[in-house]
């Protein structure tokens, strides 16, 4: 029998690794999967000890409000870790949890792999001496973050972008406008995406749902909501923030993911879109891989906000524009993210055809260069470090 323990910190962590270990599950039929996970993990038999929620925070304020319950969870994970016996452990995203939790098993000697380098050449990139200290294979899902591992002791791999494989390259809008109900008329859609944890969502929501409810007088405006906790969090909120119930009365649909689907409640609203407006995050590269124009916006608290500025290496925050190396879609940070910016930014989009149409080119470029079979090559590398942990016992 073979073990290995995985963390995943979101929902698209869960999504990556899940599409991963299924494939490696055909390549090992005996491997036993445990750690933490979200409903995708578990809904293919890993054992989760914890919830990726239980992780999910964003910016230096919101994880010191969670810092005891985060360190809780790492205490525990590396106690049942130490009793399952892992010979390999693989960390997805979450470097602040996963560096930590890598560097004390790798001491016990447990062969370490992180899916999702930090985005060190973007910002804190004294972080390469904890990742020389807790990782030995490192896979990287943009082609030019294998030269930064050059040199530093950690074996790094390129394997694609696993969003990018479960994209098509040219989406169906009729198809996925009559799966969300949409009226099939002239009137453009429009995809407000604010966030998914609670952070983003108490500081992005006065901007976002303040244009969402001007964008009516010209648009279907839908928000897609991935699970039942995040419509139970958007209804809290609305309690509390006045322009949520607003937007809602102004006719902005809160639309759900379906329990018998598999796809991704965001993607089928991403793929029904004309113009998304989007919080930075990954969100940002799977609006582009849908090839749709994109306005990004973003706010968290001052603090969080000036110590990342101090941090930063490049100025931009939107994948798409950090990836194509300009800035092809507006960004509005901080202060400049207010609802008014916003909604002429997306209306701007819409007004503009040609300009959209040349975007949409760049990013086809971009979902080729990102679309390698991920998953499969993510199972390949973790099915040969399996079998190098097991034969050297």
């Amino acid at each position: 029998m073979r073990r290995l323990v995985a963390v995943t910190g979101e929902a698209s962590g869960d999504l990556i690794a899940a599409d991963a270990m299924k494939t490696l599950r055909l390549l090992s039929p005996e491997l036993e999967l445990a750690g933490i996970g979200g409903p995708r993990l578990s809904a293919i038999g890993m054992e989760c000890w914890f919830s990726s929620n239980d992780l999910a925070v964003r910016g230096y304020v919101e994880a010191l409000s969670k810092l005891v319950h985060i360190l809780a969870v790492r205490y525990w994970l590396l106690e049942y870790a130490n009793k399952w016996q892992p010979r390999v452990f693989l960390g997805v995203d979450a470097p602040d949890f996963n560096l930590g939790v890598e560097a004390r098993l790798r001491g016990r000697g447990v062969r370490t792999v992180h899916l999702i380098s930090p985005s060190i050449w973007a910002w804190r990139p004294e972080r390469i001496r904890k990742i020389q200290q807790a990782v030995d294979h490192m896979l990287c899902i943009f082609p030019f973050e294998t030269d930064i591992y050059n040199g530093t002791g950690v074996q790094a791999t390129y394997v694609g972008h696993p969003i990018a494989d479960l994209i098509a390259e040219s989406p169906d809008r009729k198809a996925a406008r009559a799966a969300l109900g949409v009226p099939d008329d002239a009137r453009p859609v429009v995809a407000v995406m604010p966030g998914s944890r609670i952070g983003e969502l108490q500081h992005n929501s006065e901007a976002f749902f303040g244009a969402a409810m001007a964008l009516t007088a010209r648009a279907h405006v839908v928000v897609p909501a991935a699970s039942q906790a995040m419509t139970a969090l958007l209804n809290r909120l609305s309690r509390r923030r006045p322009v949520i119930q607003a937007a809602r009365e102004a006719g902005v649909r809160w639309i759900e993911q379906p329990l018998d689907s598999e796809t991704p409640i965001s993607h089928t609203v991403l793929a029904a879109c004309d113009v998304a407006l989007v919080a930075s995050g990954t969100a940002t590269l799977e609006a582009a891989l849908f090839k749709r124009p994109m306005v990004i916006g973003y706010r968290v608290p001052n603090l969080t906000y000036r110590l990342m500025k101090r941090r930063a290496v490049i100025s931009m925050i939107g994948l798409p524009n950090i990836l194509l190396k300009e800035q092809v879609v507006p960004e509005f940070i901080q202060d400049q993210c207010n609802a008014k910016a916003l909604e002429d930014s997306v209306l701007a989009w819409l007004d503009q055809p040609q300009k959209s149409a040349a975007l949409i080119e760049r990013f086809s470029g971009l979902h080729q260069s990102l679309r390698l079979g991920a998953a499969h090559r993510i199972a390949d590398i973790l099915a040969s470090e399996l079998d190098h942990a097991y034969r050297g016992r």
